[in-house]
């Protein structure tokens, strides 16, 4: 059986200007550099793309403009359309519809403690707005708690919903979500151990870093098809160095920091976004040309 929506997807950054609005011109900027990486698509609004920070109207601005770029290149396309309210929600997804996207997945409702029957009929209804399947979206240290094995199941098999991205260290619960609906697509969100979710059956992933070093990534599920896992460790490794700079420096602003590195303006991360450290423009500069990673800029 063949999946529609597979491989390694980066989840696209926003680009802002020197005062901190949506920048069409950075974006594009972005998102030539993202998609020169051979990354199989992007995923496009989403968390690390600060959409909590933007609103509607700027959302529906960036899918126009990473439509425009990704035009002919045969780059699939995953709109991340999970507001805190189900009418923005369905808005855009279906502008991203009309654009020619593949693809729709969403965060699913958070801004109050709801309950699994209510994110249930949450996913319900977005799937029904348009005809493209939907992603949908296990990630607990986004929403404050996991959502029950059984309502995930129950989530899997509403019609349109093609699968999930699971970015959570249960992987017990990954596993048996795979054999419970085995004919879903499973993306993997958590970049530094990617490795994890592809040897327990992952169809591919979704991640922030892939921005920067979506070779990486694209050349690391490489080498698990390939059954090569003695070298899939050692990229892993590599992600792993990268990652943990990060996490000191703030995820977002640290990649931002990396990008300006290679000469890339993306502007600044929203506020209340801020970096963690002081000198995280001059550690990212210095790890970027460590002879384990710069081979994977592009």
């Amino acid at each position: 059986m063949t999946k529609a929506l597979t491989g390694m997807y980066a989840a696209l950054m926003t680009a802002f200007d020197d005062a901190g609005e949506f920048s069409e011109d950075r974006q594009r900027g972005l998102n030539d550099y993202v998609l020169r990486q051979g990354l199989a698509g992007l995923y496009v609004g989403g968390s690390s793309g600060e959409s909590g920070l933007l609103d509607r109207e700027e959302l529906l601005a960036q899918q126009a403009v990473v439509a425009e770029s990704s035009k002919g290149g045969g780059t699939k396309l995953i709109a991340h359309v999970g507001m805190p309210n189900l009418r923005d929600s369905i808005r855009l997804a279906q502008q991203a519809e009309k654009l020619g996207y593949h693809g729709l997945s969403a965060l699913p409702p958070h801004s109050y403690p709801f309950t699994d029957a209510e994110i249930v009929s949450y996913y319900r209804e977005l799937a029904a707005a348009t005809d493209l399947p939907l992603i949908v979206y296990e990630v607990p240290v986004r929403t404050g708690r996991p959502i029950g094995l059984d309502a995930l199941v129950e989530t899997l098999g509403l019609p349109n919903v093609a699968g999930i991205k699971f970015t959570s260290t249960d992987l017990f619960k990954f596993s048996m979500l795979r054999r419970r609906c085995p004919e879903k697509t499973y993306f993997f969100g958590f970049d530094e151990i990617y490795i994890t979710g592809s040897v327990l059956g992952a169809d591919g992933g979704i991640g922030t870093t892939y921005n920067l070093l979506g070779k990486l990534y694209v050349a690391l599920e490489a080498t698990l098809r390939a059954g090569d896992l003695p070298r899939a460790q050692e990229l892993q490794d590599i992600s792993q160095i990268f990652v943990e700079a990060l996490l000191d420096i703030g995820v977002l602003p640290g990649m931002k920091a990396g990008f300006a590195a290679i000469g890339i303006d993306v502007g600044a991360t929203r506020a209340p976004m801020l970096a963690r450290t002081a000198d995280g423009d001059s550690r990212m500069a210095t790890l970027l040309k460590d002879a384990r990673i710069a081979p994977w800029l592009a």
